[in-house]
């Protein structure tokens, strides 16, 4: 008998073992057993069920204590792959990601998100399809896939709803569409928030209680709170941009039909309108980066103002959240510490002194690669949960029968 056939137990059981697999750590039988405290028969029994669905691979033998040397078995990660999806403004990256959440390949191209769902979404399929063909990859190795897009989301139908930026997406079946080409799990969220768990999961994975700040066209935010990604109750935890400043722009046009939201007094957009009114040659907000980084006066003072625009509605962030890090990522942090010290100057001085106590505020250093991290880690979630598991273990037990 094929000692990987599967076996006529409960898939179930086999995906707790894969459970404690997914650290990626190699085990012996008799390692698994103890830590599940099944018996070894069990745990043999668990084991052909993974390594027939090719969740683990035997991966060499342990050191022999007599009698011929225990096999050791690990995570299969480049078993299946998932894709991550990353939408901006103006830009459209896709990478591949295998099931240990190693970045096999990636590529970004420009893309206009005002240019529509579905000219987008099939330039995303478009891309995914050559990056897999690239890596001598197939679809039918895909198993998942993961979005970050610049909108506020309903995550449980992966919908955008209302967003600002993104015209003739409101309601769009996301999933849907790119489940035409991929049928599989897709899972969409806000991009703020796929950038908190992309830097969370690979800077601060010790830290509980986390704050990312994107500041590029919008603000936002996504709170990372006992390592748990905090949506409320619709998804739009974290959505600061529209805070109103107090004192500040109060008669500024917001793109939200509102006066005086962060966004409209400290955003790149923002930034550079005012440097234009100022008389500098600014044209966008990649070039007010380009002018702090010259040096010129006029750009460092409207970075620090902006700063501490954000840092006003952060403070309250900080005493009501008490976070141990924020950190400050998108386009606008490319201005450094220039950006940093205008927030860290209002936040210090407004919030409790006990929430600031210990409080690091930081930069990302992730150059936009922080959203494809994250939206692979979403999906990975997903594909790997024991349900996802238990139903790839029945598949594949239904198909060698």
């Amino acid at each position: 008998m094929d000692s990987f056939a599967p076996q006529a137990i409960p898939a179930t059981a086999a995906s707790e073992v894969f459970q404690l697999m997914r650290d990626g750590q190699a085990r012996t039988k008799a390692e698994i057993a103890e830590l599940t405290s099944s018996a070894r028969s069990t745990v043999s029994a668990r084991l052909d069920l993974l390594l027939s669905a090719g969740l683990l691979v035997p991966v060499g033998e342990a050191a022999s204590t007599g009698g011929r040397p225990p096999v050791r078995f690990a995570l299969n990660a480049a078993s299946y792959v998932v894709l991550a999806v990353d939408l901006g403004a103006s830009h459209a990256a896709v990478a591949v990601v295998d099931l240990g959440g190693e970045v096999l390949g990636e590529v970004s191209v420009a893309s206009d998100i005002t240019e529509g769902p579905q000219i987008v979404l099939d330039r995303v399929a478009d891309l995914a399809r050559r990056l897999l063909a690239d890596l001598d990859l197939t679809p039918d190795a895909v198993v998942g896939i993961g979005v970050g897009v610049p909108g506020p989301v309903e995550h449980s139908t992966g919908r955008p709803a209302n967003p600002p930026i993104m015209p003739g997406w409101h309601d769009f079946d996301i999933p849907g569409a790119l489940g035409r080409t991929f049928p599989v799990p897709v899972r969409v969220d806000n991009d703020v928030n796929v950038m908190a768990l992309g830097e969370h999961t690979t800077r601060w994975p010790e830290t509980g209680d986390l704050l990312y700040v994107k500041v590029a066209t919008g603000i936002g935010s996504g709170i990372i709170s006992n390592r748990l990604l905090v949506r409320g109750a619709l998804g739009t935890a974290g959505d600061l941009g529209h805070v109103q400043v107090s004192g500040q722009g109060d008669d500024v046009a917001c793109r939200c039909g509102n006066l005086g939201c962060l966004e409209a007094v400290a955003a790149g957009p923002a930034i550079a309108k005012r440097l234009i009114a100022e008389g500098l040659s600014i044209e966008s907000p990649q070039d007010v980066v380009r002018a702090v980084e010259r040096g010129e006066v006029e750009a460092v003072r409207a970075v620090r103002d902006a700063g501490r625009a954000i840092g006003s509605v952060l403070a309250t962030c900080v005493s009501l959240l008490n976070p141990s890090v924020v950190v400050v990522g998108g386009s606008m942090s490319a201005t450094g510490e220039y950006l940093l010290a205008g927030i860290r100057e209002v936040v210090y001085q407004r919030s409790l002194p006990l929430a600031t106590h210990q409080l690091r505020i930081v930069s990302s250093p992730l150059h936009g690669r922080e959203a494809l991290v994250g939206a692979a880690v979403m999906v990975l979630d997903e594909v790997l949960s024991p349900r996802s598991v238990d139903a790839l273990i029945e598949r594949r037990t239904r198909a060698s029968a």
